[in-house]
């Protein structure tokens, strides 16, 4: 993806036209200008990787770097403090958002530009990678009259664009729908949309007070940050209102400590909480030049253990004209819980975490994040090595899995493992 540029002799703003345009066209979610004692290193970030794109020559990085902050809106005058600053732009008719934001380093100004593609987040829930049985779980958690519904997930794992998908699923002229968001990522007509501004007082937890003031059906917070927002939340929930927010957590289990760890009393969140939506982003396989491949043993013994399946063949990544190292794209593998009695009475009940665990797991309600992605690989969607890159095996699996955990980690035959384990790069 490396591209030359002439910068002696083309015009600065073409430059800069010329890279933002590139960019979106290549599905950069970000550009970064790293500035050095030599040049200005400019990357893009395609589907979750950094990638070196250009050389900006030390002649001309000054005025590439000015260029950006004068459409961006910020003062070029001032190069000693961070600022922000925004741009709005169409690339084949499409519109874009991008962030601009500029960080004083040793070397100069570092400027990153992300690109806010607003078709991604108008995506449907059934364009979202849901199996059919994730999908149906969420669109009974959507049909419920009131509780929480919390989308969790590191950042950067799309969370964002589940939460539109389901504001848009529940937007209607019966409803009065209300957000409380930090900033608002995409205006969304028949839904009032708040922004947070903290300098003024205007925190999450100050306008949830106002909000249900407004007689809303479903209130949407962009965030749960801390222990009072975690709290009105789930006593809004409690008095009749459908509450849909995100939390930085990895699985249903570690979400259901993070509100308990926000002093939320056990017994209203074992009555409010409705369902848990847990995702990770991993690389799509390009479907024109994915290629089947045998199964290794170490392969096999995963999809043995986690499914119950023997798999003798899965897709592996090529390369093609189409794509980057045979990936184009990003795929979203899922965990959806919908809580049922057990669970709540677990919660309220303080039981051990092994035991809630297992009603979580092992009751067959709920197929964990793993689950999905072997599934996907089976179906030719991702890689192999793509699912166990972002599925932390510490964290989901817990000591309690024993026998999957190792499986993955190679307890049984250590050597086997790691040998294969570096052959696939894992």
């Amino acid at each position: 993806m490396y591209t030359e540029y002439d910068y002696a002799n083309a015009p600065i703003v073409e430059i800069v036209n010329s890279m933002i345009t590139d960019a979106a066209r290549k599905r950069a979610s970000d550009i970064h200008f790293d500035p050095t004692p030599t040049d200005l290193i400019v990357r893009i970030r395609v589907d979750g990787e950094l990638i070196l794109y250009a050389r900006v020559p030390d002649a001309v990085k000054k005025n590439l770097i000015t260029r950006i902050k004068i459409i961006a809106g910020m003062n070029i005058t001032e190069s000693r403090i961070p600022q922000d600053g925004a741009i709005k732009t169409q690339v084949d008719g499409k519109d874009l958002d991008i962030r601009v934001s500029s960080l004083p380093i040793v070397y100069g100004e570092k400027i990153v530009l992300r690109i806010l593609d607003y078709s991604e987040n108008l995506s449907k829930l059934e364009m979202l990678g849901f199996s059919d049985t994730n999908l149906e779980k969420v669109n009974r958690a959507l049909a419920k009259p009131n509780g929480i519904i919390l989308v969790t997930g590191a950042t950067g794992t799309g969370k964002s664009t589940t939460v539109y998908a389901m504001l848009q699923a529940l937007n209607s002229v019966s409803r009065n729908i209300i957000t409380v968001e930090d900033p608002v990522e995409m205006k969304i007509a028949g839904i009032n949309q708040v922004q947070v501004m903290s300098e003024i007082g205007l925190t999450f937890a100050n306008a949830l007070r106002s909000i249900l003031r407004q007689d809303p059906n479903v209130i949407m917070i962009g965030e749960i940050r801390d222990n009072e927002t975690a709290r009105i939340a789930v006593r809004a929930s409690i008095t009749g209102h459908l509450v849909l927010s995100t939390v930085h957590t990895n699985n249903s289990l570690t979400t259901i400590e993070r509100l308990v760890d926000m002093d939320v009393e056990r017994y209203l969140l074992g009555s409010a909480l409705e369902a848990i939506i847990s995702q990770r982003l991993c690389k799509k396989l390009c479907p024109k030049c994915r290629t089947a491949r045998p199964t290794t043993p170490y392969e096999k013994r995963v999809f043995k253990t986690a499914l119950g399946m023997d798999i003798d063949y899965i897709y592996k990544p090529v390369g093609c004209p189409s794509c980057y190292q045979g990936y184009s794209g990003r795929i979203a593998l899922h965990e959806v819980l919908i809580l049922n009695q057990d669970i709540r009475d677990a919660i309220v009940n303080n039981v051990p975490k092994a035991q809630i665990r297992d009603l979580i797991y092992q009751s067959g309600n709920t197929s964990s994040i793993l689950d999905d992605g072997l599934i996907k690989v089976i179906n030719g969607l991702t890689s192999f090595e793509e699912v166990l890159r972002v599925i932390d095996i510490e964290e989901d699996l817990g000591e309690e899995q024993k026998e999957l955990r190792n499986a993955l980690i190679g307890k049984e035959n250590k050597e086997e493992v790691q040998a294969e384990v570096e052959t696939l790069g894992i």
